[in-house]
């Protein structure tokens, strides 16, 4: 039997309607709106396409969003002052510089700039630790995309054995840390593996769970997938043929009980956590007001 499909469309649309009429309660109880600002230094496609669709879902719940962009060839420094002048104004709750940036900028001072506080991408090193020991203010939005698909697909996660391809600080490394903390939602036994893991398929038949993101084309194989697993692919890539993950899908549906398309599945939850975000920086701001 082929497996039950998640849609990150369809969560996603169901949680921005939640989120709507949040925005529309938090204004009338505060006076204001949530404000995310967008930087986009370049004309990256993907990056413009991503900052695009980031504004209509913003429009969509009420979030107010302000864009800036700036030329490939804008200096550092400028950047930087940039950053500074967000993290002063007192109507801007969420910063999120759209990476990757051109290589003459260096990611890691402009994005350890955003303070903590404004930090809705969860990048911040103070986040990360927060992250680490259970107490997070921003969840990174695709992890915590990852975690709510599970938790409204009806997958038991308290105890489950999970594996999770790839090591990025982005993904392999936050799902891990958000999955085996000991709270609602979690409470999992997690395996990180990768692309220099020997026997990588011994430990993936392994998993209740498996999540995987590991940047290459249809990595995970059919056989590698033990039978009712629910497979979470985080891949995106661009082939000849069209999109593909980093399952083989069409081999690996037909053992799992659960799986996510691309597109459609991790894809949509990862601009609805950023609203999510957005609005609990309001909250926080709001409360510091009081």
């Amino acid at each position: 039997m082929a497996a039950e499909i998640i849609s990150g469309k369809a969560v996603a649309d169901q949680m921005q309607l939640e989120f709507a009429k949040e925005v529309a309660d938090f204004q009338a109880k505060h006076g204001f709106i949530p404000c995310l600002a967008v930087v986009l230094v370049g004309e990256d496609p993907a990056s413009q396409t991503y900052v695009k669709n980031k504004g209509i879902a913003c429009k969509k719940v009420g979030i107010k969003s302000i864009e800036h962009r700036l030329p490939k060839e804008t200096a550092e420094k400028d950047l930087l002052e940039l950053v500074d002048k967000l993290n002063a104004a007192d109507d801007v709750h969420g910063i999120l510089v759209q990476i990757p940036l051109p290589k003459h900028i260096d990611e890691v001072k402009v994005l350890n700039k955003i303070l903590p506080e404004k930090d809705v991408d969860g990048f911040h090193p103070v986040n990360v630790g927060k992250l680490m020991i259970g107490e997070a203010d921003f969840l990174p939005c695709t992890p915590a995309g990852i975690q709510e698909l599970l938790i409204r697909s009806g997958t038991q996660i308290e105890g489950a054995e999970v594996v999770v391809v790839g090591r990025s600080n982005i993904v392999g490394k936050p799902i891990a840390m958000i999955l085996v903390q000991k709270q609602k939602g979690a409470n999992a036994t997690v395996t990180i593996v990768h692309t220099r893991t020997r026997n990588i398929e011994q430990h993936t038949r392994r998993a209740d769970i498996l999540i995987v993101a590991a940047g290459v084309p249809k990595y995970v194989k059919k056989d590698w997938v033990k039978p009712g697993a629910v497979v979470i692919d985080v891949g995106v890539n661009r082939l000849e043929s069209g999109l593909c993950g980093d399952v083989d899908y069409e081999g690996v549906k037909e053992v799992a009980g659960k799986i996510t398309p691309v597109p459609g599945g991790v894809g949509p939850m990862t601009i609805t956590m950023l609203l999510k975000n957005t609005i609990k920086a309001a909250r926080i701001r709001a409360e510091r007001k009081a």
